[in-house]
């Protein structure tokens, strides 16, 4: 695996060795040691997530705060996404900076996102499914989010906002100036 940091502090694109061929291929998605080696941290995942979604379909920003923070590796099993992760960690040199990063089943890349980071995906192709590990147990109370189309934040989701789908919850989120902090 090759472990690439990004602009964010703390954020690895990483990129599995995928060896092809007659039968298919073969890679290696995760491995503890290699891990925390390569991100230089140790995280120990508790809880993994999955879920299936339709082209447009725009989850985020969430994130857990306090005792609960959650760090991910994020990684999209069958069809593309557009990941997005926020740095909202008060005091970082790169607060309010985004990590986008194209995630397919064709790329095979994955995306560690820290402590302190806003997470939300769009679905590019037709379908797609996301799998991701957490390093803390979600706890309803400690929920936070900030609202997919805050200004300050500016994403380009490749979709106009009309043909985005976007659930109720998410659509009520507050901006990041108003969001719940992190710590």
């Amino acid at each position: 695996m090759n472990f690439i940091p990004t602009n964010a502090l703390g954020c690895y694109s990483i990129e599995p060795q995928i060896i092809y061929d007659e039968r298919g291929y073969f890679m290696e998605s995760f491995n503890e040691k290699r891990f925390q080696e390569g991100v230089g941290q140790n995280v120990r995942f508790v809880q993994d997530n999955q879920s299936f979604s339709t082209k447009g379909v725009l989850r985020g920003f969430h994130y857990q705060t306090g005792a609960h923070a959650q760090a991910k590796l994020v990684r999209v099993i069958e069809g593309a996404v557009m990941d997005i992760a926020v740095d909202i960690r008060p005091g970082s040199d790169t607060f309010g900076e985004t990590v986008s990063m194209l995630l397919s089943s064709e790329n095979k890349k994955q995306l560690f996102i820290p402590r302190g980071f806003a997470h939300g995906f769009v679905v590019l192709s037709d379908t797609a499914t996301f799998f991701y590990k957490c390093d803390n147990f979600y706890n309803k109370e400690s929920e936070g989010g900030i609202l997919f189309n805050d200004p300050e934040i500016n994403i380009d989701w490749h979709f106009s906002e009309q043909e985005l789908i976007v659930s109720e919850k998410d659509r009520l989120l507050p901006t990041m100036k108003n969001s719940k902090k992190v710590w």
